[in-house]
C-alpha cells in the first residue's frame, strides 16, 4: 500500500517576486515535506534576477539539492512540462530534465502533450509523442527516473486519450501524474479516472476547483494552471486520500495553487485529513 506525503508546487510563489531558494524556504516554513522546482532551458530576467522561482537547466542541479538540504525538504519532481507533439522543442528539453532530475535527486519529471501545431493530423501527433518519448524513455530507465504524464491538453482530457499516450511507449518509466483539478475542468469524473490509473500512478497535483471557476469553465477548457486552497473548491480529498494509500507506490500530493495563503490552507485541511 502507497504512503501519502504533502508537497506542493513552486507556482505557490509565483506572485511573491522571490527566487527558487525563497521559495523552498516558505515552503519548509508551511510544513511541506516536499517541493515540486520549475525547471526551463536557457535565461530568462526574472529568476536569474532572483524575482520568479524557475530553475534554468544551466545552473548545477546541486542548487536545487542544497537549497532542500538547508530547509530540511525533499523533491517530489520537476515540473518540466514541454509539447510533447513537438519534438523539436520537447526531446532534448526532457532529456535534459530527466538528466538533472538525477543530479536533483528528484524522482519524476511531469509534462504531458502541450498544445498541438496547427498542420498535423491526430495520428501524425501520436507518432510525434511515441519518438520523443522513446527518447525520454532511454534516458529516464538507467537513472530510474519516472516520467509522469499529466491529462492537461486535447488528447488527454478524457481516460482513453491519457490512455493511449501513456502506452505509447512499453517502459517502466512512464507513469501517470495525475491532476485532480485538470481531470475535473475537462468535464470527467476525477475520482473514477483516479481509480482507473491507480496502478500506474507515480505523482499527484492536488489542484482544487472553485465553485465560480467550475461554473464558468468546466466542460470548456482541458485545464488550469494553479487551483484554490485544497478543501475551499469541489475535489473530495478524502476520497483522493483513501484511493491513493492503496497505490503500488507512495505517492506525493504536489499542491498546485497561485499564493502563499492558499498553500497555507492547503496543508492544513489535507493534514487534518491525512
Amino acid at each position: 500500500m502507497g504512503k501519502v506525503s504533502l508537497g506542493v508546487n513552486m507556482e505557490f510563489v509565483r506572485h511573491e517576486d522571490k527566487s527558487f531558494e525563497w521559495g523552498v524556504k516558505k515552503a519548509a516554513q508551511l510544513g511541506y515535506e516536499y517541493v515540486e522546482p520549475m525547471v526551463h532551458w536557457g535565461r530568462e530576467l526574472l529568476s536569474e534576477a532572483g524575482y520568479f522561482h524557475s530553475v534554468s537547466m544551466l545552473d548545477d542541479p546541486l542548487r536545487i539539492k542544497r537549497a532542500c538540504r538547508q530547509y530540511k525538504i525533499k523533491c517530489s519532481g520537476l515540473s518540466a512540462h514541454c509539447p510533447l507533439i513537438k519534438p523539436e522543442i520537447s526531446t532534448e528539453y526532457l532529456k535534459q530534465a530527466i538528466r538533472f532530475a538525477a543530479e536533483c535527486d528528484a524522482p519524476v519529471v511531469n509534462t504531458d502533450e502541450g498544445p498541438k501545431p496547427a498542420w498535423t493530423t491526430e495520428e501524425e501527433d501520436y507518432m510525434l509523442m511515441k519518438y520523443v518519448l522513446h527518447e525520454a524513455a532511454a534516458a529516464a530507465e538507467p537513472r530510474g527516473i519516472l516520467i509522469g504524464i499529466e491529462p492537461h491538453q486535447q488528447y488527454s482530457k478524457h481516460p482513453d486519450g491519457l490512455d493511449r499516450i501513456a502506452g505509447l511507449v512499453r517502459s517502466k518509466a512512464i507513469g501517470i501524474n495525475f491532476d485532480m483539478g485538470n481531470s475535473y475542468l475537462s468535464g470527467q469524473d476525477p475520482i473514477k479516472w483516479l481509480r482507473h490509473v491507480l496502478s500506474r500512478l507515480v505523482h499527484l497535483h492536488a489542484k482544487d476547483i472553485s465553485v465560480q471557476q467550475s461554473d464558468a469553465e468546466r466542460g470548456k477548457v482541458t485545464g488550469t494552471p494553479v487551483g484554490c486552497a485544497c478543501g475551499d473548491g469541489v475535489i473530495d480529498w478524502k476520497k483522493t486520500i483513501d484511493i491513493c494509500k492503496k497505490a503500488r507506490r507512495d505517492i506525493v500530493f504536489s499542491v498546485e495553487c497561485g499564493t502563499v495563503a492558499q498553500a497555507e490552507k492547503s496543508i492544513k485541511h489535507l493534514k487534518a485529513l491525512l
